[in-house]
């Protein structure tokens, strides 16, 4: 069981380093444990547009049925939240949630 929780708190540190490697991302809050708080937030698209953005993009991918990420709002920013917490997920499922936001995002702009 421990094994678990520290593999799910690595693979969202993985994801939160791949948010914060990328221009297009924004890492909301630290990442202690499973959870990754962030938003897209491109060059090319205004301040003011970002939560329309993050909102449309959420749920268009939870609308697909590959992936789901749930949200919140943060300092009155839309903030999508990936949890990392199913007993059977692996570092392929992480890369598939980034490569579908980063799929979902050049489509969007």
């Amino acid at each position: 069981m421990i094994a678990r929780l520290r593999e799910h708190c690595r693979l969202a540190r993985l994801f939160a380093s791949w948010v914060e490697a990328s221009p297009d991302f924004e890492l909301m809050a630290p990442v202690p444990f499973a959870l990754v708080c962030f938003r897209l937030k491109p060059a090319a698209v205004a301040e003011d547009q970002l939560n329309d953005l993050n909102e449309r993009i959420m749920n268009e991918i939870n609308a697909s049925g590959e992936v789901y990420l749930s949200h919140t709002k943060l300092n009155g920013k839309f903030t999508l939240r990936l949890s990392v917490g199913s007993i059977r997920v692996e570092e392929r499922h992480i890369e598939k949630v980034w490569n579908i936001l980063n799929e979902r995002l050049a489509a969007s702009i």
